[in-house]
């Protein structure tokens, strides 16, 4: 992936590392008490979001083309091309971050 350069670190780094398929760095950007809020099902902590990454994000191989990005007080949002044996198409993810780690990934159409 090509960073943007509109995209806080944080941010950068969590999207390299889920390109990368590196699970435990895509976790490392996250707060320990960050969550996941995907269509409403929201996991929270880094044992519930491995979980849900393993069956549905990282785990399927998950590739994130960025299109579009933009940053408004702590939030960022990325708008992606997503690949994979999971879903595949345009989607939304608003990054929440705090002290220089994300507390929360939003994920909306």
């Amino acid at each position: 992936m090509t960073a943007t350069p509109a995209l806080p670190e944080v941010v950068s780094t969590a999207l390299d590392a889920a390109n990368a398929h590196d699970t435990d760095a895509w976790l490392a950007t996250f707060s320990d008490d960050g969550a996941v809020n995907d269509w409403g099902r929201v996991f929270t902590g880094h044992d519930a979001m491995r979980g849900w990454s393993d069956r549905e994000f990282i785990g399927v191989d998950v590739t994130l083309r960025v299109t579009e990005a933009h940053t408004s007080g702590d939030t960022t949002t990325v708008h992606a091309q997503v690949g994979g044996d999971g879903f595949n198409g345009p989607s939304h993810f608003a990054f929440t971050v705090r002290s220089g780690q994300i507390t929360l990934m939003s994920i909306t159409a």
